[in-house]
């Protein structure tokens, strides 16, 4: 746990604008699967094992869906709203799969703000290689909030900080 290690909170609901926009390119390698995988104890055979996948329907390993749904968890904690935000809710869909090695551009905007939830909505899409979808939906994410700064100061007295 990284305690009293600070880290900027990142943009309140009032610092951001619907069509604010945030692009990615992110090349899917073997060591990224490898960590997924042993993280998450997935043994689908469908993302790694190369005779298994070829006996499908996708002829060769795809790339688990949850795995591209997390590059776009930790581009929304990092970058847009950053660090702070919550995802609360994501309806995404999958049209295509996207196999080993292949490059994925993510577009996000913000489509709607909530000033009275603090909530952000984000419009997500990715496409692969040949321009095609492969990722689409919608995000919904609680913004960042700082606590006024009497209300860290009684925290940090309380925590003998």
């Amino acid at each position: 746990m990284l305690k009293n290690k600070r880290k900027s909170i990142g943009k309140d609901i009032t610092e951001l604008e619907i069509g604010e926009r945030l692009h990615l390119t992110e090349k899917i390698e073997d060591k990224d699967l490898m960590l997924y995988l042993g993280l998450t104890n997935d043994a689908n055979p469908l993302y790694l094992q190369h005779d298994y996948a070829a006996e499908t329907i996708y002829g060769q390993p795809i790339v688990p869906p949850i795995m591209l749904t997390g590059i776009v968890t930790a581009a929304i904690s990092k970058h847009m709203p950053g660090p702070g935000a919550h995802i609360i809710n994501q309806q995404l869909h999958f049209p295509k799969p996207v196999y080993h090695y292949s490059i994925v551009e993510f577009f996000m905007e913000i489509t709607k703000l909530d000033i009275q939830l603090n909530q952000v909505t984000i419009q997500v899409d990715a496409t692969d290689e040949e321009e095609e979808r492969i990722m689409s939906g919608e995000v919904v994410v609680i913004a960042p909030q700082k606590l006024p700064v009497k209300a860290v100061q009684t925290k940090e007295s309380a925590n003998g900080d």
